[in-house]
C-alpha cells in the first residue's frame, strides 16, 4: 500500500516548534523525530497540543517558529510533493450524505498521481460490503474506516491519524486498529494522536507524552511504564491518611501521587506492601473507603508526571 523510499533519514523531524493563538501558547519549543516504518503516538489530554502539532506537520496551519521536515522535504519549498506522499485522517470528516462509500473513495483517488484502485482501498479497510451504501447509512466506525480509505488513496508513506477512535464502540476500535497494523506491516509510517492509553500501548512503537504544549516524556510504552519504578499501583482512599513519608517507606514503593481523593503508590510487590499499608492507615485512625490494585499503565505515568489524569478535561 505504501511506496518505497531509498532516501535515508526520519519520516518526520521538527525542531523548536512553536505555535500560539493570541495569548495562549499551544505548542512550546517542541522537538520530535519519527522514524520510517514505525507508529509514533502523541499521547496527552484534551488541550495538550496534540492536534495543533499534527496540523502543523500536515501543512494545514503554519508554525510561529521552528523547523519541520517531512521525508526530508520542507513545506515552504516542496509542498506539492509532500502532499502526494501523505495520508491525513482528521478528527472529524464530513462527507456528502447521499454519495456512496465507493463514490467517495473514487473521488479522493482522483486527487493523487498514484495509488491503489478504489476497490482495493475499500477492501483494505474492510468496507467491501458497504461500497454501494450511501454515507448517511454508515455507522460511526464505518465512516472512520471510510475516512482512512480516503487518507490511503495516494499510497502514502506517512499516515496521520488524529484521535481516530474517539466515540467508537470497542468492536469498531479493534477493526480500525487492524487497518493500522496492516498499513504498518506494508512499510508505512503512522503518527497517531490519542488520549486512550490502551490504544497507544496497542499500536505505538514509541510514544511522546504532551502536556501544555511540551513533551514531558518519550520512549517505548514499556520504557515509560518502567520509569515509574514499580510494576503495580495501589490506589486507595481512607478517612485518615498516614504521613506521606511513611507511605514512601513501604516495601518496594517508588512513587506516591494523588488523584482527587485517592492516593496512588507505585510498588513492585503489592502483596508485601498492602498489609503494612493497612496497619499504617489503622495507626493513623483511619478506615479504608476504597482500595484497588492494577498493573502500571501509561495513565499512571502521566499522573505521576503532571498530577493530573490523562483524560481530565
Amino acid at each position: 500500500m505504501t511506496s518505497t523510499d531509498a532516501i535515508p533519514g526520519p519520516a518526520i523531524r521538527c525542531q523548536g516548534l512553536h505555535k500560539r493563538f493570541g495569548e495562549r501558547v499551544a505548542v512550546r519549543a517542541l522537538d520530535l523525530e519519527v522514524r520510517r516504518g514505525e507508529c509514533f503516538g502523541l499521547l496527552g489530554p484534551n488541550g495538550a497540543g496534540k492536534t495543533t502539532t499534527i496540523e502543523i506537520l500536515e501543512g494545514l496551519q503554519p508554525a510561529d517558529g521552528g523547523e519541520v521536515e517531512i521525508l526530508g522535504m520542507r513545506w515552504d519549498r516542496q509542498a506539492a510533493d509532500i502532499r502526494q506522499r501523505l495520508g491525513v485522517q482528521l478528527q472529524e470528516s464530513e462527507f456528502p450524505d447521499r454519495l456512496t462509500a465507493g463514490e467517495i473513495v473514487r473521488m479522493f483517488r482522483s486527487f493523487f498521481h498514484q495509488g491503489p484502485s478504489a476497490e482495493e482501498l475499500i477492501d483494505f479497510v474492510q468496507l467491501a460490503e458497504k461500497a454501494n451504501t450511501q454515507v448517511r447509512h454508515l455507522s460511526g466506525g464505518q465512516r472512520q474506516r471510510l475516512s482512512v480509505a480516503c487518507a490511503l488513496a495516494g499510497q502514502p508513506d506517512i499516515l496521520f491519524l488524529d484521535e481516530p477512535t474517539t466515540g467508537l464502540d470497542p468492536q469498531s476500535r479493534r477493526q480500525l486498529w487492524d487497518v493500522c497494523e496492516a498499513f504498518l506491516a506494508r512499510g508505512g509510517t503512522i503518527l497517531l494522536t490519542t488520549h486512550f492509553m490502551d490504544e497507544a500501548e496497542k499500536l505505538s512503537d514509541r510514544i511522546a507524552i504532551l502536556d501544555r504544549g511540551q513533551i514531558i516524556a518519550q520512549g517505548t510504552p514499556e520504557e515509560l511504564i518502567r520509569s515509574l519504578g514499580g510494576a503495580h499501583v495501589i490506589e486507595f482512599a481512607a478517612t485518615a491518611l498516614p504521613p506521606e513519608e511513611e507511605l514512601r517507606a513501604l516495601p518496594g514503593a517508588t512513587r506516591v501521587s494523588r488523584r482527587g481523593e485517592s492516593t496512588l503508590i507505585s510498588v513492585d510487590e503489592p502483596h508485601r506492601s498492602l498489609p503494612i499499608l493497612l496497619e499504617l492507615i489503622n495507626a493513623a485512625g483511619g478506615e479504608l473507603t476504597a482500595l484497588t490494585t492494577h498493573r502500571a499503565t501509561l495513565d499512571d505515568v502521566f499522573l505521576a508526571m503532571t498530577g493530573r489524569a490523562l483524560r481530565e478535561e
